[in-house]
């Protein structure tokens, strides 16, 4: 198991920045300011565009996503003092646009507001209180009922919590599920995660952490103590710590610990595993019985994954044994 934290490395990146236009740590100014604010390089285009917001550190928003904050006709936030307080600090001013709440509880009121802004001609700009909006964001609902309207729907990339877990993690990164957050209640989540333990991709969870060390526990009975994960917590932000091992080792260390901030936990895809040699015989058994030797080999080495060779001497070793 391997505990990573540098807190000193982190410090600068996840500090408030300067003001607008002062010199930074680097030499140059903050922002492309002129005049005292953030101003896009274009016209903000007609449509509903996605911002992605950091998870931690204020430097991570790209200059798009200012450019759409600062540019557009109307701002919508899933929490609204959070995309303020990042717009002060880059200079971007509101002005006498209008910033509307947009989140889980007020959707269903605040949706047709923003579609008569889409269907005026107007450019909105949505921005979710942390990371890629409609990752585990009420924006999903919205993308729907613009695309459902026919108006066109856009994405500014940028930070996001889960492609930041997957970076550090070291575990494989071809194919990932992203599954979300567990059930709260224990009888619910090993029933969650029985459904997964098969699935043949990394898995990216989100998890409270007062319910970390439960997942974890759950997680080594159920997907298998060796399977190698990683906790990753407070992302991009200055006490940033990733801890990697085993899911039994990572149960037992956070059993003993007391853990606060934001946690994306990755978990290894599942070992192969290797068919005995009673089973492919077994399997060989129905196949012959529905065809020839050669359909059977075919269809059991598909069935287990095994190379045909190893399987036809398998099928004459059984012919030789009768």
């Amino acid at each position: 198991m391997n505990g990573e934290q540098t807190p000193e490395a982190k410090e600068a990146a996840a500090g408030p920045l300067p003001e607008p236009g002062e010199p930074s740590a680097t030499g140059g100014t903050t922002t492309g300011t002129t005049g005292g604010g953030w101003r896009p390089a274009r016209a903000i285009p007609p449509g509903l565009h996605f911002v992605a917001t950091p998870i931690g550190s204020a430097r991570d928003i790209t200059l798009r996503g200012l450019d759409l904050l600062a540019g557009a006709d109307v701002l919508a936030a899933e929490d609204t003092r959070t995309l303020r307080h990042l717009m002060e600090i880059h200079g971007v001013a509101l002005g006498d646009r209008p910033l509307i709440a947009y989140h889980d509880h007020n959707g269903r009121e605040a949706r047709p507001r923003l579609l008569r802004a889409l269907a005026e001609g107007k450019s909105v700009a949505y921005a979710s209180e942390a990371g890629t909006p409609l990752v585990a964001d009420p924006g999903y609902q919205l993308a729907r009922a613009a695309i459902e309207a026919g108006h066109p729907v856009l994405a500014a990339p940028g930070p996001s919590a889960v492609l930041a877990a997957l970076s550090v993690s070291g575990l494989p990164t071809d194919r990932f599920l992203f599954a979300g957050f567990p059930p709260a209640t224990g009888a619910a989540r090993i029933r969650w995660l029985s459904e997964l333990a098969t699935v043949p991709a990394t898995l990216v969870l989100y998890e409270s952490p007062k319910r970390i060390q439960k997942l974890l526990s759950d997680s080594s009975e159920t997907l298998g103590g060796a399977r190698k994960a990683a906790v990753c917590r407070e992302l991009t932000k200055r006490f940033e710590e990733v801890t990697r091992g085993s899911l039994a080792d990572l149960a037992a260390d956070f059993a003993q610990r007391n853990v606060k901030g934001e946690i994306v936990v990755v978990i290894d895809r599942p070992g192969e595993v290797v068919p005995e040699a009673a089973d492919i015989e077994s399997a060989l058994r129905d196949a012959l019985a529905r065809g020839s030797v050669k359909d059977a080999v075919a269809e059991v080495s598909a069935a287990l994954n095994l190379p045909r060779r190893e399987v036809y001497q398998t099928a004459l070793r059984m012919e030789k044994g009768s």
